[in-house]
């Protein structure tokens, strides 16, 4: 399952979009070595799947999911950097989600006496640099003691790599911003750097500016720059007025987004696009039992899709029944899209498709 950890300064809203994006469902699991970060599952919105149930009417709906762990902020002095966060906790995140506070309350304090986003986006990446530098430097201190006893191909690959790392994290910049070869990055790979981790922005605006668009908002707070390196995307939302509408029922709450000139809520908006961050995409599995969405990073191929449902499916491959999502909403049944000729059979090497629905054989 995708796993991606909030992160953020104390009074920023971030606890408050946790809750609302998991809804509250908390696994009752803490994160790896950590005594106060919470774990919880979040539904990734998808229109297609709420349409395929619609077709089949399946006694089960079941949603694609991505885990998010949330911590308690730290206060510092909301300058430089203070051990903002249990960097354990993190280590096996797919990707974070910096909350940032773009939003004015004189009832609420920000640690850092003011509201200031970019300098917070800035305090915040400074962390994860810090962190990473020091077990980089901790890894190459061992390694040249190793050196001592012996060389090998394997420990000078990994000692270049990390030594590039270090240059790059001295300089003050992220991992993810550094050039590297696929070798150099599966050396990294055990390591798992934060800095290296594909980062979502999500500024926590106030009401006035819930209805533009994010670029314009980025550009206000002169933050379009750092968004523009790798692995960087931002959203906005406006954490008050998602949790009023949490408080609607549906109908109401539809209305009033509509008052507000929003196409939908933002908490949607942010768990799509922490999804496609991370270069997932969804396949479906339909029929009257249940229909299920499933996440799988891009460029997968059907037999390893198939073992996300089961490993024994996996193991047991004939072929994929595909099918394009549209062509099945049009046709309404599998049986009309098979006398039409848009049901194809596929083998263990097909790239899996995003929207395809896709029936797997299977030898047992």
């Amino acid at each position: 399952m995708l796993r991606a950890g909030l992160i953020g300064l104390s009074s920023v809203g971030k606890t408050t979009l946790f809750r609302l994006l998991t809804q509250a469902n908390h696994t009752g699991n803490k994160a790896p070595s950590s005594h106060d970060a919470t774990v919880a599952v979040a539904q990734v919105p998808d229109q297609r799947l709420d349409r395929l149930s619609e077709l089949f009417t399946p006694k089960k709906h079941t949603p694609a999911t991505v885990n998010l762990i949330d911590m308690t902020g730290r206060r510092g002095s909301g300058t430089g950097v203070g051990g903002l966060l249990d960097v354990a906790a993190y280590r096996d995140a797919d990707a974070v989600l910096h909350v940032v506070r773009a939003f004015h309350n004189e009832s609420i304090p920000h640690p850092g006496e003011s509201v200031d986003p970019n300098r917070d986006v800035r305090v915040m990446e400074d962390e994860l640099i810090l962190a990473d530098l020091a077990v980089a430097e901790r890894r190459l201190t061992r390694l040249e003691k190793d050196r001592k006893k012996g060389q090998s191909k394997e420990l000078e690959a990994e000692l270049s790599v990390l030594d590039k790392c270090k240059v790059q994290l001295e300089q003050g910049e992220p991992i993810r911003a550094l050039e590297l070869e696929p070798t150099e990055m599966k050396l990294l790979r055990g390591f798992q750097f934060l800095s290296a981790k594909p980062m979502l922005l999500v500024l926590n605006v106030d009401e006035s500016d819930a209805s533009r668009a994010t670029d314009t908002t980025l550009e206000r707070l002169q933050l379009q720059d750092f968004v523009a390196g790798p692995a960087i995307r931002a959203v906005s939302v406006c954490a008050k007025i998602e949790l009023e509408i949490s408080e609607l029922d549906a109908e109401d709450g539809e209305l009033f987004l509509q008052e507000l000139g929003l196409n939908g809520p933002g908490l949607d908006r942010v768990i799509r696009a922490a999804y496609e961050l991370l270069g997932y995409l969804t396949f479906f599995t339909t029929g009257e039992d249940e229909c299920r969405a499933w996440s799988i990073p891009e460029g997968t191929v059907a037999q390893i899709a198939a073992s996300e449902i089961h490993s024994d499916i996996s193991r047991g491959f004939i072929r994929a029944e595909v099918v394009e999502y549209d062509h099945l909403i049009t046709r309404r049944s599998v049986a009309e899209c098979r006398k039409h000729a848009e049901v194809r059979l596929e083998g263990k090497e097909y790239v899996v498709q995003d929207g395809d629905i896709i029936n797997f054989r299977f030898a047992t």
